[in-house]
């Protein structure tokens, strides 16, 4: 399975939201959706839910026209939605039954997916009697009750201990490796960076980088080094650099660990490293630059909302 935005366009209240969004994910394959807060990201993904309509563009399943069915996606959305008072058994069951199960088939996944994710002592509980964690595994256990061809992720692992979040992690790399199509959206970029092969980064409405994301890593790593001392931390080495050796290198920016630099044409790194050595730049270590991709992130957005 292929699903497809092509061109979608939204307004409200005369003011266009979303200006021509357009991104691909196939099937056994997960997509990070990326942006900062307001960027677009629900609106995006209300529209492949049916829940708007978009003023233009398409949504295609296979090269046709996505008609949405309530089984076809589980959304767990960052703010959650089942009802606290209520059973948590009876809430699944009523849910699965609402997305076009039988009511057998809707009490064996529920029971199926609250034992996979651990939480099936709390079957004939009240959901605010329950930790923020399980709370959490519950929700997600309702996303996944009609078993959905299409699952989208918001903040899947907010609240979430070290063992819950692997519990997720596991459950995750099944659906992938069963064939779903994942959308994946979250500020935590070392989760989009485990699990997705493809991301669409929306700023103020627009997708401003799309792709996969190892060939958008090495794009923006190319030509860059970096490069930490010893005598120098990194805005003292970075000054050094930027005043000593600017016919040979550009600095780019500083990262936790060192400094990032672009080579001017002309030049390579052991002549630029011989210029440090006659500058008494003890070099601690120099390399390939890799950028993360919050680096990647940042650069397209901004710093807000960046690794939060």
């Amino acid at each position: 399975m292929r699903l497809e935005l092509k061109e979608i366009k939204k307004s409200f209240d005369g003011k266009e939201i979303l200006h021509g969004i357009s991104f691909s994910v196939e099937s056994g394959k997960a997509l990070g959706l990326l942006g900062r807060n307001g960027a677009g990201k629900t609106t995006t993904i209300r529209i492949i839910m049916d829940v708007f309509h978009a003023d233009s563009g398409e949504v295609l399943m296979d090269g046709s026209k996505f008609h949405y069915q309530p089984g076809d996606i589980g959304y767990l959305p960052e703010e959650r939605g089942l009802y606290p008072k209520r059973v948590i058994g009876e809430q699944l069951v009523y849910l699965g039954m609402l997305r076009g199960l039988n009511k057998k088939q809707a009490v064996s996944n529920m029971k199926k997916w609250l034992e996979r994710l651990d939480v099936s002592e709390y079957e004939n509980r009240k959901l605010d009697t329950l930790s923020k964690g399980n709370q959490q595994k519950v929700q997600l256990a309702a996303t996944l009750v009609s078993d959905p061809e299409i699952v989208i992720l918001d903040e899947p692992f907010s609240g979430l201990d070290p063992v819950n979040a692997q519990i997720l992690k596991d459950v995750i790399t099944e659906l992938i490796q069963e064939g779903k199509i994942v959308i994946f959206s979250s500020h935590q970029m070392s989760y989009v960076e485990e699990f997705c092969e493809e991301i669409v980064i929306i700023n103020h409405g627009e997708a401003v980088l799309t792709g996969d994301l190892e060939k958008i890593k090495m794009s923006y790593g190319e030509g860059r080094k970096v490069v930490s001392a010893n005598n120098y931390t990194l805005p003292e080495l970075a000054d050094k650099l930027s005043s000593e050796l600017s016919d040979m290198l550009h600095v780019v920016n500083t990262n936790k660990h060192s400094v990032i630099f672009e080579m001017e044409k002309g030049y390579d790194q052991w002549q630029i490293l011989e210029k440090m050595k006659q500058l008494d730049i003890d070099v601690k270590s120099f390399g390939i630059y890799e950028p993360s991709l919050n680096d990647i992130f940042v650069s397209k957005v901004g710093e807000e909302e960046a690794d939060k």
